[in-house]
């Protein structure tokens, strides 16, 4: 890519997108391309189509889909599996009758069998029964990778995926009820802090071990694996294995573990329990990040630093939004 290259990030109000947006302006690319959702609508075939036909965008980063946690994906797995699914087919079949040079197709980690051997390595995927309590989201994410992997065999196209471990930053989903599970302890945490409560309610044993990324830490990676040279990637594009690249610290902690560092960032004074009647999903996660290694890339945000720094973003976002209520 060079600084003038038209990039194109669906989905660029999102955590993930938001921070391309970021990244992008810091490096100096100056040719962004955004949409939001009431300006365009990615399951519209026709919209999506047009859209392409006018921008002609020279790379896209599809950061666009519908996303939860335990909650969200058991309440709603049609919208799951249906938007998840429409979005990817209509950017993707887009960019390549526009000719995009690359394309960078984010999914996620539960695209790989539950019990998998760990870490998990790329070689992993279809190689076992998903986690039942987001099977639609993870099955629409393994379709967009198997859409990558045919159009390069039969197009020549050079679209890739990219497969981060948990997420988490700046602009992330505090919802109590559809949030995943790092934000949701945030404002669990800040909201007993702020009416004293003795007690937060942990969902699950506290036992499933799971590994962050700093959302800002997955863009990085994003614009890493697009500015590599072909030559660096030439692993990536053959007929036998699909495109991916696994993204994540390779590290990861309990959840019990994970919920006394949000309390000691946050200042909770008070106790946790662990309510062992809610679903754990699946016991560990945890990447094989060697092959994104082996390209040079590493993360850079340590877990605590990175609460602390997504605790400030949701206190502020908050404020924003009780101002703006009031004056309502």
């Amino acid at each position: 890519m060079n600084k003038n290259s038209k990039i194109y990030i669906a989905g660029h109000r999102g955590l993930v997108g938001s921070a391309l947006v970021r990244r992008l302006q810091v490096k100096g690319y100056t040719n962004l391309v955004t949409r939001t959702h009431a300006e365009l609508e990615l399951r519209d075939q026709k919209a999506v189509q047009a859209f392409f036909a006018t921008e002609k965008p020279d790379y896209v980063i599809l950061a666009a889909a519908k996303v939860g946690g335990i909650h969200a994906n058991n309440t709603y797995p049609a919208e799951f599996i249906h938007d998840n699914l429409v979005i990817q087919n209509n950017v993707i079949h887009s960019a390549y009758q526009n000719k995009v040079e690359r394309l960078l197709f984010l999914g996620s980690s539960c695209i790989y069998p539950k019990d998998c051997p760990q870490p998990i390595k790329e070689e992993y995927l279809l190689t076992g029964p998903l986690e039942p309590t987001n099977r639609p989201y993870a099955l629409a994410k393994i379709a967009g990778i198997e859409m990558c992997h045919a159009y390069n065999r039969q197009y020549g196209t050079k679209y890739m995926a990219a497969m981060p471990t948990n997420l988490y930053g700046p602009n992330d989903n505090y919802d109590l009820n559809n949030s995943h599970v790092l934000p949701a302890l945030i404002r669990k945490m800040h909201e007993a802090k702020q009416s004293g409560a003795k007690e937060v309610v942990v969902w699950g044993t506290g036992t499933p071990k799971r590994e962050f990324l700093y959302s800002d830490d997955m863009a990085d990676a994003c614009l890493f694996l697009l500015e590599q040279p072909e030559s660096n990637l030439g692993g990536l594009f053959n007929d036998n294995t699909p495109p991916l690249v696994n993204v994540g610290c390779g590290e990861d902690l309990t959840i019990r573990e994970l919920a006394e560092m949000v309390k000691e960032v946050v200042a909770f004074e008070g106790g946790l329990s662990f309510d062992s009647s809610k679903p754990d999903g699946t016991m560990r996660k945890l990447m094989d990040v060697s092959r994104i290694k082996a390209l040079g890339w590493e993360r850079k945000v340590l877990l605590k630093e990175g609460i602390a720094l997504s605790y400030l973003n949701m206190q502020q976002n908050l404020a924003v939004f009780n101002h703006n209520t009031q004056i309502t």
